[in-house]
């Protein structure tokens, strides 16, 4: 596959023809909703792919916020990525058993800790498993592994930074819920949340950008969604969601495409819904 590219996004073939690499670090950061009704560690233990850690989304993230797996404070992400042995100098590929859903988040908190070295698998655990690749159910060896990050700021937003981007229209705001959601037709699946968007963002419902087997599309197929979403690839850009794990998949389709001025709101609307004195549309 032409598109393979180990900083974005690589296919089962180039993972297949990897695996046995001294320094490939393979990670499984499945991750699912409840209403999902899956077990995202059982799943794990059942079977991975040979070698594969499993990334914790909920537990390695900053547990001192009231909001769900908003990204690690980099010292925590230092000790739990030394302790599963995933360090300086290694090649990271991180999947999901979804077909391309949670992996996104881990590709984006890798990258918002400085590290570049991680792609997403196209496709997921579903296409390895259905083209009759090695899985086994053991957990890896794992040996500590030194780990330098260096946190880049510009790839997060904060509560503030949205609600004056949303004001002064400098950003595009990208919101990857569903179009009922996004509509406030359909509750949140949150307690609590009031329904609708941030003002002046734009819907592109991340499957928009997934293929029917969870692959990615393709780069020009990619610029079309959200040309026709409305998106203004010329200015810098917000992806929000739920809670800050499909507006990932957003900035990953955005990287895809050469676009590089992207941030992602990691309160996302979990955040934003809850706050009776900010704006909300509906529609």
């Amino acid at each position: 596959m032409s598109g393979d590219d180990p900083k974005t996004l690589v296919s089962t073939e180039w993972l297949q023809a990897h695996l046995k690499d001294p320094d490939l670090r393979i990670l499984d950061a499945s991750w699912y909703l409840p209403d999902m009704g899956r077990d995202a560690k059982a799943e794990y233990q059942a079977a991975h792919i040979p070698g594969a850690r499993f990334f914790d989304i909920d537990e390695i993230s900053d547990q001192r916020s009231n909001l769900p797996h908003m990204a690690p404070p980099p010292e925590k992400f230092i000790s739990r990525m030394r302790a599963m042995g995933v360090g300086d100098g290694h090649q990271v590929v991180v999947y999901d058993g979804a077909g391309l859903f949670s992996a996104a988040r881990v590709w984006w908190n890798f990258r918002l800790m400085g590290k570049t070295d991680i792609a997403v698998l196209d496709g997921g655990f579903p296409k390895w498993q259905a083209e009759g690749r090695p899985v086994e159910d053991m957990p890896p060896v794992l040996r500590d592994r030194h780990i330098t990050v260096s946190r880049q700021a510009h790839l997060v937003k904060d509560v503030t930074q949205v609600a004056a981007a949303s004001k002064l229209g400098d950003y595009e705001i990208v919101d990857a819920r569903g179009a009922p959601r996004f509509k406030g037709e359909e509750a949140e699946p949150r307690k609590g949340l009031r329904s609708g968007h941030i003002p002046n963002s734009k819907n592109v419902p991340y499957r928009a950008v997934l293929n029917g087997d969870n692959t990615m599309k393709g780069p020009d197929d990619l610029k079309k969604v959200f040309a026709e979403a409305g998106v203004d690839l010329s200015k810098p850009a917000i992806t929000t969601c739920g809670s800050g794990v499909t507006a990932a998949i957003l900035s990953l389709a955005m990287e895809r495409i050469g676009k590089r001025d992207h941030a992602l709101y990691d309160g996302s609307w979990a955040e934003w819904g809850m706050y009776g004195d900010l704006k909300v549309v509906t529609g």
